[in-house]
């Protein structure tokens, strides 16, 4: 056997990773121009078959022999189901601009894009989530948690008084990476919960807490320490931003919004300026996460503040409350016959309301003669009025997914995230 590492010339393994990478970009370029051409076939597709209803009249029965054809003829291809054929006609329809295809929708992977039709019918929207997700490179799960988020609604929203502090680059895309409110739903916290709680609970969740603040935020620190005049504060979090080049200082409240919130603030972010920001840093931005806030209260605040700051809600999904816990059936009883439901869904707690998903006592036979229980969804309203039946769905293997279905309804009602116990059905 030859003895390879011998015969190694002088800059060969710099050599060997110059062309690695080569390969690679070539790689991903490659998988990108098929991507590309794949959707804009798919778009030219679906405009014929507009094109064919509207001239000629062609139903939608048309449809299922074009897509047995067409795999007939294409057997290597999985793309020509029926419902693929009408994705192509709905993407063709939204998006008549042959030049908006290639700019941008051909810049997402079909999946994406069909997430998009699905889940928006506002064009704006569409536009805005499809450049968004192209500029920040997001996989589809994240594309679908920033549309059930209401991201477009909420980014940009927060008072802030960075028009008059920043210069008008910096001004613009420091406030556009704000949102109002945040949703901090992975979260559940009691009503008694501190501050700490509250910043525990975002470091704990890191990971998500990213997610929700946006791109470029990189993490520093939780409780900062910052010595002034031999005195010692704290900084709730500490970031960085990687785009606006600068130190984010982001102060936790449980209560409503203070003016003398602002001040600290002001102090924070001067501290943060002298002593750790670098000679080519930004100004330190510093936003205030309050439960709510009241508009003019908080622009008064900010007026006259000679710091960047600004002020925005969040909204956490509350712990269940100790009067309802009784409603919940016990572990023991989770685990119960075939046809229920092996664990049950704890709850949906926001604000004002409360729903539980829990078994009725009474299982039905189904048409094949096995035991299908139903899950009953209670609603109770804080602000007046006991337990409703909601609606029924059956459960047992052959009904999953219909329980499965009641408990994303149950989730977009509240828009908020269920709080689970083993969310598995038998």
């Amino acid at each position: 056997m030859t003895d390879t590492g011998a015969l190694i010339p002088e800059g060969y393994d710099e050599f060997l990773r110059g062309l690695k990478e080569r390969i690679r970009t070539a790689q991903v370029r490659a998988a990108l121009a098929v991507n590309r051409e794949l959707v804009l076939l798919y778009w030219r597709i679906g405009q014929d078959i507009l094109e064919r209803q509207r001239q000629s009249g062609w139903g939608s029965k048309v449809i299922d022999r074009l897509a047995a054809d067409l795999r007939s003829a294409f057997p290597e291809m999985s793309g020509f189901s029926p419902r693929n054929l009408k994705y192509m006609r709905a993407f063709a329809e939204a998006w008549p601009d042959e030049d908006f295809v290639q700019q941008v929708a051909a810049q997402l992977p079909w999946f994406h894009n069909c997430t998009i039709l699905d889940k928006l019918k506002n064009l704006a929207e569409r536009i805005w989530y499809a450049q968004q997700t192209i500029e920040n490179g997001w996989s589809r799960n994240i594309l679908i948690h920033q549309i059930e988020s209401n991201l477009f609604h909420r980014k940009g929203k927060a008072i802030t008084n960075f028009d008059r502090t920043l210069p008008a680059p910096q001004s613009e895309l420091a406030q556009q990476i704000i949102k109002d409110p945040y949703n901090f739903d992975f979260l559940s916290l009691g009503s008694e919960a501190k501050e700490r709680d509250l910043e525990r609970g975002l470091i704990a969740q890191l990971q998500k807490f990213l997610l929700e603040l946006g791109v470029g935020f990189a993490f520093v620190g939780s409780q900062y320490p910052l010595e002034v005049d031999g005195e010692d504060f704290f900084i709730d979090l500490l970031f960085y931003h990687l785009k606006l080049r600068c130190f984010v200082v982001i102060d936790l409240k449980m209560d409503q919004f203070r003016p003398e919130y602002a001040g600290k603030m002001n102090f924070y972010l001067s501290a943060v300026d002298d002593l750790l920001k670098h000679s080519s840093d930004q100004p330190s931005l510093g936003i205030i996460l309050c439960k709510t806030k009241k508009k003019m209260v908080v622009e008064y605040a900010l007026r006259d503040t000679s710091k960047p700051l600004g002020v925005a809600e969040y909204r956490i999904t509350a712990a269940l409350p100790e009067r309802l816990k009784g409603n919940l059936p016990r572990r023991a009883e989770r685990n119960g016959q075939p046809g229920r439901l092996r664990r049950i869904t704890a709850s949906v707690v926001t604000e004002e309301s409360t729903m539980v998903i829990e078994p009725r006592a009474d299982p039905k036979r189904g048409s094949s003669g096995k035991s299908i229980g139903y899950a009953r969804t209670r609603f109770w309203r804080r602000t007046g009025g006991s337990g409703v039946g909601c609606g029924l769905a059956p459960t047992g293997s052959a009904a999953s997914e219909s329980v499965a279905d009641s408990i994303s309804s149950m989730r977009r009602i509240l828009r908020v995230f269920s709080l689970f116990d083993e969310p598995k059905i038998r």
